[in-house]
């Protein structure tokens, strides 16, 4: 049975949808068969063309029932859902459905008291700092604020993920043909750390080579026909 793993969260802006595929490719790097799921009606559908993993548009009820009810009945998928601000209603139903919850927040006061809301009310999920500043003196600051004000969920935050301009290449509706290395040691860093949350297996040889280094056991670009189950990213 796939695992589903949902991206949420009340406040907008926070980064779910950057989270979301950054995970994607992530688990695509380290060979897992991995769909982002679209959930949020303000964006549109990104083609699965080139992507380690597949896409699927389930921006109305309907759809998500049958992307949801197709990954749960195959073996060896991860869904990974993109939520979207706004919608507590929503995400209490897709907490429901969820084998984990993730949380983005960025550096900020107004995101760090509303992932606190959240977690408060999400017992199962994780808070992921994100697009986290990468400078020594703005990182320290951060996670002070992090300590300071989150000290009792500190069992539930995840390794920040440090911003990268590169991320903005995986929300294109093509992607390039190689993506640059410091965002597949990025994504594979977030992986490996959802997986080991989820106590799922995981390769913890430290390969950082490039994403079309030959060892790598998935093919650069996208999942072969027979592998997409369902054509998913064309559901709904």
């Amino acid at each position: 049975m796939a695992k589903i793993i949902c991206v949420l969260g009340n406040k907008g802006g926070t980064g779910k949808t950057t989270l979301s595929h950054m995970l994607c490719q992530g688990l695509g790097l380290l060979g897992h068969r991995a769909a982002c799921i679209l959930t949020d009606v303000s964006r549109e559908p990104l083609s699965p063309n080139g992507r380690r993993y597949i896409t699927a548009d389930a921006r109305n009820a309907d759809a998500l029932t049958k992307v949801i009810d197709k990954l749960r009945s195959l073996d060896d998928w991860i869904g990974v859902v993109d939520g979207a601000g706004n919608r507590t209603d929503m995400d209490r139903k897709l907490y429901a459905l969820a084998d984990i919850v993730l949380l983005p927040f960025r550096d900020s006061h107004e995101d760090i008291r509303t992932v606190v809301r959240d977690l408060d009310m999400f017992p199962r999920a994780y808070a992921v700092p994100a697009q986290w500043p990468g400078n020594p003196w703005q990182r320290d600051a951060a996670d002070r604020n992090v300590a300071r004000l989150m000290g009792d969920f500190r069992h539930r935050i995840l390794k920040p993920v440090v911003a990268l301009s590169s991320s903005k290449l995986l929300l294109q509706k093509q992607v390039p043909e190689q993506m640059p290395s410091p965002l597949n040691r990025g994504c594979r860093a977030l992986a490996r750390e959802v997986l080991d949350v989820m106590e799922i297996d995981v390769d913890h040889d430290e390969d950082e080579g490039d994403a079309d280094a030959p060892e790598m056991a998935v093919p650069a670009g996208r999942l072969p026909a027979a592998e997409i189950p369902l054509r998913l990213h064309r559901a709904g």
